[in-house]
Order: C-alpha cells, then structure tokens, then sequence
C-alpha cells in the first residue's frame, strides 16, 4: 500500500531517476515533473500529500512554485532542494511557505525522514484542527493548533515551525531556553544548517511580535534564548 503521493519536481534527469525509484521502492507514489513550468498543473491534478521541489528549474523556479501552491493550499507540506543556501534563500524559501530545506547533495535516507517528519506533523495538525486553543501573548492571540497570531483584527498565519517555536518559547517565558534542546525539538538536530535556519526564525518572530515592546526575544550569549513577556 502506498504510504503518501509525492509531487517531484527535478530537471538533472539522472538524479530524478534514482530518488524516484528509490522512494517507490519504499512504498511511494511518485509523480515526477522536469519542468518548472508545469509543475503547479500537475499539483492540481495530482493532489500530492508532499511537494518536493528543486529550487532552480526551467520555466518557473521552486520558489516560485510554491507560492503559487500556498495560495491554493496551506497545509501540504513543501520541501526544497537546493545546492547552495544562503540566509536569504532561507528567509525567502520559509516566507513562500516552505517547511524544510534539503542541500544537495543529499542521502536518500535523510530525503525519507525528511519527508516522513513533513508528513507526520502535517497529520498531527489536521488532527488537532478542531481544537480551539487561543493564548494570550501580550497584545498577541496566539492559536498553535491553527497556526495563527492575532493583533487589532489583523491575523497572521505561522508556518508550523513558526507557530511550534512561538509555543516553546512562551511555554518557557522569562526562562532561559537552552538553543541546542530548541534545535533537538524542532528538528530533531542541532546541525550547522538547523542551527542557521533557527537563526531565520528567530529573526522573523522578532520581526512579528515588535509592535509590542513588552515582548522580547533575548539571545542569552553562549546559551540561547528568553523569551521576555512584560
């Protein structure tokens, strides 16, 4: 039985070949496109459980692509791949919707566990959907089960890690939270590149919560963060 459909969108031909035969092999349903510019008519058609995207392509690159998806569709869980990741691809590929990156090149057993985390945090939400868990962050009304911070009318969508780190950070206010136990949570590595992507993150919640200056997310040099809640 097939465990979850897979968009793939690759243009090296060779690569493509061997992780799609290698992720059939594991009980994948696998469609495969090359070409960037068809790649979101097969997201309609196909309706996979996961995208796995390249980030350069012919046509329409992965970024792109994704965005086009994230105005369809919020909850199916995109991954990129890409050879080269600067703080800006970073910033640019979570605020187009992103869940995780891959570099290249990658195993194909971090490819799979990648793919399965995706997949199973997507499920965990789904399952919690109609769970209403409205949280109080100073002017903020944060809901981690939709994934959504509120502030005069205006609602802001989080993207999972997003909303977990919010959620690990308030449930450890005015507390010391050690960067490496963060990393080890929310990836399950506190890796080189996890350790820069929660750097973006950082960055970003900061940039969401500034409107109110009883909130601060303090670095704790050396050790990692405190979340400040007035």
């Amino acid at each position: 039985m097939s465990k979850a459909k897979i968009l793939y969108v690759e243009d090296e031909i060779f690569l493509a070949k061997i992780v799609r035969e290698s992720l059939e092999s594991r009980g994948y349903t696998i469609i495969l496109e090359t070409d960037g510019g068809k790649a979101v008519e097969q997201y309609k058609t196909a309706r996979p459980d996961i995208c796995v995207l390249d980030i350069m392509l012919p046509n329409k690159d992965g970024f792109s692509i994704a965005e086009e998806i994230r105005n369809m569709d919020t909850d199916t869980p995109i991954i990129f791949l890409t050879a080269k990741i600067q703080t800006t691809d970073l910033v640019k590929g979570f605020s187009m919707g992103g869940n995780d990156y891959i570099r290249k090149p990658f195993s194909m057993e971090e490819l799979i566990v990648r793919i399965e985390n995706a997949l199973r945090q997507r499920n965990g939400l789904k399952n919690q959907s109609d769970q209403k868990e409205d949280t109080k962050i100073g002017a903020f009304t944060f809901n981690p089960h939709r994934q959504t911070l509120n502030s005069n009318g205006q609602e802001r969508k989080l993207s999972f890690r997003e909303s977990e780190l919010l959620r690990l950070l308030y449930e450890n206010r005015d507390r010391v939270i050690d960067r490496r136990d963060i990393l080890n949570v929310l990836w399950g590595s506190d890796s080189f590149f996890n350790s820069r992507t929660l750097d973006v993150y950082i960055t970003k919640l900061r940039g969401y919560l500034k409107t109110d200056p009883s909130l601060e997310i303090i670095t704790v040099k050396g050790i990692g963060y405190r979340f400040v809640t007035g």
